[in-house]
Parts: C-alpha cells; structure tokens; sequence
C-alpha cells in the first residue's frame, strides 16, 4: 500500500496530541515550530500547569521553547479532552508499560481512546505513536473508533506513527529523524503522511500498520539482543581476566561487519526493557516461542544482580560485609546526561541492595528527588546526596550507574573509598594510585 500520487489532502486545522511525556511534549512542540496549532493534553494536571505557566519539567527542553509557542498562541494546554473535538487530527503518546506478568498494558491507550470517543469527528485523524505490538492499531482502536458510527478510510481515519525520541541526542533532533507512517487504509495512508510531512523533514511510508508496529519493536529488539550479548561476554570476560572494554574497541576497528554495542548495569528507558516482550507476548498468540529474544531480555534483567555481586566482592576484599554497609548508586537516570528514569536499571540495583541490608542513596545532578513511579513507589520522595568531600567520603562504595559528563572524576576518585564502575566511566582517566579501589563490572 502506497501513498495515493495524487493531490494529498489538507490537515489544516489544529493538531491535538494527548501525553505530555518524552514523546509528546517534544512532538507538540515540533508541530508548533511548523506553525501548528496544538492542543497540548494530559490527565497530569501538574504538567498542564508547568506548561500553562511556561515552564519545562524535561531537561533537555528549555522553558524558552515553550514560552516561544505559548506567546505566538500555538500551543495551548488543556486538561479538558473535549478540546480534541477542535483538531483535525489527534496523536495519541501515552504510555505502554509491561505488567508484573511480563505481558503488554494496554490500558493507558484503551483509557485514552475511551475518553476521545465522546468528542470524535467525522473527517478526524487519530494516530497512535505509543509503542506494541502488532496489530494494536487494527484490533484496539478501530472497533473503538466505528463503535462511533464512522468508517474508518471513509468518513475516519486512523493510522499508526512510531516515536524515535532519543532523549537528549543533540545529533538528532525530533524534525531530521525519518518517521515512519502508516494508516489502516490507503486513504488513511494518505492523511498521515500529508500530516507528519509539516514537522518531520524525512516520511517513510509502509505498507501497512503492522508493518509499522513490528518496525518499532524490531528497532528495540536489536539493541536488546546485542547489549544481551555483550553483557553476557563481558561476565565471561571477566572470568578470563579479560577486559571486554579493550575487547571492543579492538572489534570495532573493523570497517565492516561489526557495530560496537556496549554493556552496563543493565537497560533502561521505556523502549528497549519492554518493546521485546511486546513481541515475544505476540507470538505466542501465532504458537512462536521467541527463544533468542527473551534469552536476551533475561540477561539484560540479570545485570543489576551481577553489579551487586561484583560490589559485595569489592567490600570482602577489606572484610566488610554487604549487610550494613552504606553504599551510594552514582546516576539514577536511565542514561546519560539526561533526567529520565524510566525503567533505569539504577531502581533495580538500589533494590536489590536494599534487600541485602545495604543502606542506600543515590546522586544525580539531573534528578535532585525521586517522584512517584509505577514500579519503585518505595523510593518516592528520596533526595539526591550532596556532592561533597565529607559526604562523599561517608560511603564504603560508590557504584557508577549512570556517567553524567558534569561529574567530576577526580573529585570521585579521591573522595572514595572504593568504586563498582558498572559504565567503565572511569576508563583512560585513573592514576595508577587509585585503580586498586576500583572494579568493573
């Protein structure tokens, strides 16, 4: 199915785009600086209120982006999801967690389509970007949008955009990522390419929404598997007396057939630690037992428990117990240099420390307080330490989680005690007076 060459037809009106997170804030302000209209909306009344008032609760986007669009009359805010009957078209960017089985929640894209029904019109676009798995598109929403009376390709029209918001990527902002489009029919197709080509510089059309939707989890499912296998080479490494770090760099200088992945504690960010299980949950549906995928998905998760184990290490060296010993997790973003914690692995770390009777507390410049998760709400509320000598010091360990480039590696090497490098941050950088209070892991 291919873009119908004729005259493409006029989204004109307003955009309404519903979650105001990562993916959303960034995709309305895209529109915005296109000249667009967007209703900005979200159940979140705080968030309405910071963007009402002009203010950026995500780091890498400044408060002067959002008060750009607010003084031109661009964005407009709002609570109200009535506001989406005003728009010609509305982009759904909501969340699309795991449950505690491991299995799709769909419920933020169920809940959010429900709520919409009511103030539907007839010639409306809806496009989901969240991502899941596919067949979403066809199954979830398009019984919820003709239980409305339209005809979806007719009268309505549907169609599925997966984000690639990569937060912080100063390479790559949100206009020069190609965007991949779909729609449900040609004619949605249509629409959703002649809506996505006033913000995005690049369109990929595809053949169908469930093209796009296994796009996406392929995407993801890649990284998985290879950070997967780096992080199990870098234990067998380990074991050999190895260095998987000088392993790597040494495969990398190979101009063909290899592309450096890096291992660490873990993965974090709401794609690569739940997109694969989407796909894994799907085929089953089809009699599939996706082996490799889960395979890597479960190292991936078994890397917190590894840094923990190589921290116990680092303290029987010196005949300190695990159990009582006051340990700080450097970095609880999921990343660098950035202030999101979705699914950091840095949660699964602090908890499975805690569990062991470590006392625990973090330090990240970018993220001063913990606010409430879905899966860490026993964290809610817990302060970033001050970064100072006296209170670095205090620590028996200090485990690298996340390398922040503000943090200073002198300051952290001299104030501590001993290191669990879990990001080889410290690589190049110690004087051979401090490697002994250091391990990687």
């Amino acid at each position: 199915m291919k873009p119908n060459t004729g005259a493409m037809p006029a989204i004109s009106g307003p955009v309404g785009v519903v979650g105001m997170g990562y993916v959303g804030l960034p995709l309305a302000l895209n529109f915005c600086g296109a000249g667009r209209t967007v209703y900005a909306l979200d159940i979140d009344p705080e968030k309405i209120s910071a963007l009402n008032a002009g203010r950026s609760y995500i780091k890498h986007i400044p408060d002067a982006d959002i008060q750009r669009a607010l003084e031109v009359g661009l964005l407009k805010p709002d609570l109200d999801m009535a506001s989406a009957s005003h728009c010609s078209a509305i982009i759904i960017c909501v969340p699309t967690p795991l449950s505690k089985h491991l299995e799709p929640d769909l419920s933020y894209v169920v809940n959010t389509m429900e709520s919409l029904l009511p103030h539907l019109q007839p010639g409306q676009l809806v496009s989901l970007e969240s991502t899941t798995y596919p067949g979403t598109t066809e199954e979830v929403l398009r019984p919820r949008v003709e239980s409305r009376g339209f005809t979806v390709g007719q009268d309505f029209y549907l169609a599925y955009s997966p984000e690639r918001e990569d937060p912080g990527n100063a390479d790559f902002p949100s206009h020069l990522i190609p965007k991949l489009v779909s729609g449900v029919t040609p004619e949605c197709l249509q629409r959703a390419v002649a809506l996505y080509q006033v913000g995005y510089q690049t369109i990929v059309p595809v053949t169908s929404t469930k093209v796009a939707e296994f796009a996406k989890l392929l995407e993801n499912t890649y990284r998985s598997v290879n950070i997967g296998l780096v992080n199990e080479l870098k234990m067998v490494a380990d074991k050999m007396g190895i260095d998987i770090w000088d392993v790597i760099n040494a495969a990398a200088t190979k101009p063909f057939g290899y592309k450096a992945f890096y291992p660490g504690p873990g993965v974090g960010g709401h794609c690569i630690p739940v997109d694969p299980f989407y796909l894994t949950w799907k085929a089953k549906e089809f009699g599939i037992h996706t082996r490799f995928v889960e395979l890597a998905a479960e190292i991936n998760r078994t890397m917190p428990g590894y840094v923990v184990e190589k921290t116990a290490d680092i303290l029987n060296r010196d005949r300190l117990p695990l159990n009582g010993s006051r340990i700080l997790a450097l970095g609880l973003a999921f990343k660098a240099d950035v202030d999101d914690l979705r699914e950091s692995p840095t949660f699964a770390i602090m908890d499975l420390l805690a569990e062991k009777g470590a006392l625990v507390d973090y330090y990240d410049p970018h993220i001063p307080d913990i606010h409430m998760t879905r899966e860490h709400a026993a964290w809610a509320g817990k302060n970033s330490i001050a970064w100072t000598q006296e209170v670095i010091s205090s620590f028996d360990c200090v485990i690298i989680c996340t390398g922040h480039r503000c943090i200073d590696k002198q300051q952290l090497t001299d104030w501590s005690a001993r290191i669990v490098d879990s990001r080889n941050f410290l690589d190049g950088y110690c004087p051979s007076a401090v490697h002994q209070k250091i391990i990687k892991a």
